[in-house]
């Protein structure tokens, strides 16, 4: 998440803050040499590509932290989080591809017979590859999968990616459903939240909020991307010498990157992004073929669809834009959000707790258009809500935050014995079918490789 903060931050460079100060940042980045000795790489294509790495290192995490945030346990010293960020050569577009953790990798052969260590061609998980290996070996099988070229690596840890979140001043993430997960501790409310550098943390952590797990997080940790491109490109930090000097003092100090990632490449980066925005951004994670990929010696791993991945992959070698270009003008897509349970299996009978002829039955339309079991006979609610409720039996939560994302704001109740049918009682706070969202229902056993822009999945978005 840091490496795109890192980039974001040198827009500065095209407000006259000058060479001086970049050259400053660049002495503040640790260094690591990602490429030494590699040979038989992938041809380079059109723009930049820049394995974004996030690692589980939690060295400098205070035991505070560790409570608070559940940061518990001893580090694997493998990676986390692993995107490919892509920016256009045209520098107007930056794709972002998740490449899942448990994906199922073979690390290439390497080193010369009586130069130094060898490593011989072995299957294994993708986020091994770092423990193995480190940087090199992590680019090498990258490399070696994508067949797309590796130009720059960053790599940040957990204290890094807290402390970027905290000085820029939090974070705005949105969401429809509650989002709860006991193991790092997440537990949000519907709505819209400014998170903090350990709240942030547990949002783009969690595996457990639904039956997703990896690949749910990984849309999270997109969402949140975009999310952070927004803060940090609108917050004026960027514009204020003083704030920017405090931002990058407190950021860039953990920041791990190749060597060739250097002052000239923050410059052309700063000038040519001055006006990066959540719409430059498209994100997508590589398609997967198989989700339970049975590996000896290994166990469960994911298995990419290769013909998918091979079209995703040469997309960004010939520097070809994923999305289809929308119009600017006119209003901000609505994001559709994302459900934990298929709304055809979902029953919900309508009730008008309101004064208003006919609402309930233009909900219980809006509601069946985009795929729940309505029962098509609203009712008439015995008293007028304020604001909408759903009644559902607690065997059926699920089913209840699925139907939740359809109806912001809803007021969850459980009622225990209701039985499967869930209740919408139609409120004053919903005045036409207008406010029910769309949701899409994505079955973990048949993933789906979707692609979204930046500016449809931040709360500004909708």
């Amino acid at each position: 998440m840091r490496a795109l903060t890192t980039l974001s931050v040198v827009v500065l460079a095209s407000a006259g803050i000058g060479h001086a100060v970049i050259s400053s940042l660049d002495a503040g980045i640790a260094r690591v040499d990602a490429f030494k000795d590699m040979k038989n790489r992938p041809r380079a294509g059109h723009g930049m590509n820049i394995l974004l790495v996030g690692t589980d290192g939690r060295d400098k995490i205070t035991p505070q932290e560790r409570r608070a945030y559940r940061l518990g346990g001893a580090p694997c010293h493998c990676t986390d989080t692993m995107m490919i960020v892509h920016v256009s050569d045209d520098r107007e577009r930056a794709t972002v591809v998740s490449l899942p953790r448990d994906s199922y990798a073979e690390v290439p052969p390497s080193g010369d017979p009586g130069t130094g260590p060898q490593h011989v061609a072995h299957p294994l998980r993708l986020n091994a590859a770092y423990s193995e290996g480190g940087p090199q070996m992590t680019v090498r099988t990258v490399e070696n999968m994508t067949h797309v070229k590796i130009d720059h690596y960053l790599e940040v840890d957990f204290t890094s990616f807290m402390k970027t979140v905290d000085v820029l001043g939090g974070v705005n993430v949105c969401t429809a459903t509650p989002l709860k997960d006991a193991y790092s501790g997440l537990d949000l409310t519907p709505g819209t939240h400014t998170l903090n550098g350990g709240q942030a943390l547990q949002y783009v952590r969690a595996r457990h909020v639904d039956a997703t797990s990896d690949l749910g997080r990984m849309k999270r940790q997109q969402r949140f991307l975009a999310a952070l491109i927004e803060r940090a490109t609108s917050s004026g930090v960027l514009l204020n010498p003083m704030r920017f000097r405090d931002v990058t003092r407190a950021v860039l100090g953990s920041v791990r990157a190749d060597e060739g990632f250097g002052t000239d490449e923050l410059l052309d980066l700063g000038r040519a992004m001055r006006n990066f925005t959540p719409s430059s951004s498209e994100f997508t994670t590589v398609p997967i073929a198989q989700l339970n990929y049975e590996v000896k010696g290994i166990g469960s791993t994911l298995r990419w669809d290769q013909a998918k991945a091979d079209q995703l992959f040469t997309a960004l070698r010939d520097d070809k834009p994923l999305t289809v270009d929308h119009p600017h003008d006119g209003p901000a897509p609505v994001p559709v959000a994302p459900v934990e349970v298929d709304p055809r299996q979902i029953r919900v009978v309508v009730a008008n707790g309101t004064g208003t002829i006919g609402l309930a039955k233009r909900i219980d339309a809006a509601l069946a258009a985009t795929g729940f079991a309505t029962t098509h006979q609203p009712l008439t609610a015995p008293a007028h809500v304020p604001h909408t409720i759903i009644s559902y039996d607690p065997r059926w939560d699920g089913s209840a935050r699925s139907l939740a994302a359809a109806l912001p704001g809803a007021e969850l109740r459980a009622v225990p014995g209701q039985g499967p049918l869930l209740r919408v009682t139609a409120g004053a706070d919903l005045r036409n079918a207008h406010d029910v969202h769309k949701v899409r229902f994505d079955d973990p056993a048949q993933p789906q490789q979707t692609v979204v822009r930046g500016n449809e999945v931040t709360c500004a978005g909708g």
